[in-house]
């Protein structure tokens, strides 16, 4: 799987080379000597990057975001509305069909590329997938009613200290967009005709759902997102060589926690319209700046695994917490084979696979599959490394402390030895910062420290500065 790693480990190489043109020691004669110090006194540079942000926006598709953005004269772009699957205002356009889903009947094993499925006739209805239907106040006792996650039901001089890095304008946005339904499962009836939208890309914001409110979320994990992709070799042209169809995420996601759970119904189609006003500050930034799209992510899957590739360009695995690969607890492994009389209700939805065992339920059709294409896709998978597929903590706590009960669990992945990207900056004499909001205030619950919410938030005030790991070599 760490094949999967080389767009990323490309990109991370180029931000490191950037880097380095940008405060690493540069060769020069003597007589440019006093110039270049010059320079560096000014603060300049010998290129124009002084420094590189990277900032992770994670969850979201291209279309998702920008499915209807029009760029200004001159750049082109691909998109929903460019592709005429909607139009402007959100409708089905002329070649909606080309972004229709299917469904799959039950098969025998785990599958990534469908050889027989169905279209859709109406789209599985979006669902609320957990979406937030009340206010909540974290200082009071948690309950069904009280679930303590945003948004908030607290003096805005409050949330000013939880958030000490918004605008005092923009505080009143955390105690607003709560869904207001029944509850945080089912039918997501702010959208209009849910329950009969075409079978395609819908608008998601309209008259009784704003562009600030909560939506549910989507799945997004390492099987169900092969399975949702839809990749065949089969299926590989010219302008798709990967043969992917992307066109069974609904299908996946209704069926593999079984037909009640919700995890999103057909909620992975829904795009926020850019020319209804839509993400307006993300539409600014396209307007302004270059936008690229070639690269969305380095792992099929979720946030940990991806976080993961950034900082290290790797896959981490189960270890012996000294760097040696070992088997994590049975009940952490996953195995997607569809459950006896279900259709696709995935045996064990967990964390890891031995990739290098085709043997290993899931693992024989993404390996195939990669290895049939056309360029170098090699799975790269080490022997007898459990690699994690799924969202997992760190080996340490926020304090420092190795977590031995989550490792036990097979929640916490064990200390590691795969180098970071930190490492290698360091070696460079290269200094970088690495920003995690709340930081200080993870320790202190770390630490088992409770205090009484004035405190708690005058801790958190004081301390707003404090959340980041600087590091100068």
């Amino acid at each position: 799987m760490t094949n999967l790693c080389k767009q990323v480990a490309a990109v991370m190489t180029m931000c490191a080379l950037m880097f380095g043109q940008v405060v690493a020691p540069i060769a020069a004669a003597d007589s440019d000597r006093d110039e270049r110090e010059f320079r560096d006194h000014r603060g300049d540079t010998e290129s124009p990057i002084k420094h590189v942000i990277v900032i992770i926006g994670e969850n979201r598709t291209f279309d998702h975001l920008f499915g209807t953005y029009q760029p200004k004269r001159g750049p082109t772009i691909r998109n929903l509305l460019s592709q005429g699957i909607v139009k402007a205002d959100g409708t089905p356009g002329p070649n909606f069909d080309r972004a229709r889903q299917f469904t799959v009947p039950p098969q025998a094993t785990y599958f990534i590329g469908a050889n027989d499925k169905t279209p859709y006739t109406i789209l599985p209805a979006p669902t609320l997938g957990g979406a937030p239907n009340v206010q909540s106040n974290p200082f009071l006792p948690l309950s069904p009613s009280n679930p303590g996650v945003p948004p908030f039901a607290l003096p805005l001089a409050v949330l000013g200290a939880l958030e000490p890095g918004l605008e005092a304008s923009d505080l009143i946005l955390l105690t607003t967009g709560a869904t207001g339904a029944a509850g945080r499962t089912g039918t997501d009836n702010r959208i209009p005709n849910a329950t009969q939208l075409p079978n395609g890309p819908f608008q998601l914001t309209g008259p009784t759902l704003a562009y600030d409110t909560y939506t549910g979320d989507t799945i997004h994990r390492f099987y169900q997102m092969w399975q949702q992709t839809d990749c065949s070799i089969h299926n590989a042209t010219h302008r798709n060589p990967t043969g992917c169809l992307s066109d069974l995420y609904p299908f996946v996601t209704t069926t593999f926690a079984g037909p009640t759970a919700d995890e999103g119904g057909g909620s992975a189609l829904a795009f926020y319209n850019m020319q209804r006003g839509d993400a307006p500050f993300l539409k600014q930034l396209a307007d302004e700046f270059t936008m690229s799209d070639n690269f969305h992510q380095s792992f099929m899957g979720g946030t940990g695994a991806n976080h993961v590739m950034l900082g290290t360009g790797d896959a981490m695995f189960w270890s012996d917490g000294a760097g040696s690969p070992a088997a994590p607890p049975a009940s952490q492994v996953a195995n997607p084979n569809p459950r006896p009389g279900t259709n696709n209700q995935y045996t064990v939805d967990q964390r890891y696979s031995d990739c290098s065992d085709v043997s290993q339920p899931g693992v024989a059709p993404i390996v195939t599959y990669l290895k049939a294409l056309p360029y170098d896709a090699d799975p790269n998978c080490a022997p007898r490394h459990f690699y994690m597929l799924n969202n997992t903590s760190p080996g340490f706590l926020p304090n420092g402390a190795v977590d031995t009960a989550g490792i036990a669990r097979g929640s916490s992945l064990p200390p590691s030895n795969v180098r970071t990207i930190g490492e290698a900056l360091s070696e460079k004499s290269i200094g970088w910062t690495y920003y995690g909001g709340a930081f200080r205030a993870a320790v202190n619950l770390a630490n088992g420290r409770r205090t009484r919410p004035t405190s708690w938030v005058s801790r958190i005030a004081t301390s707003a500065t404090s959340n980041r790991m600087p590091h100068r070599s």
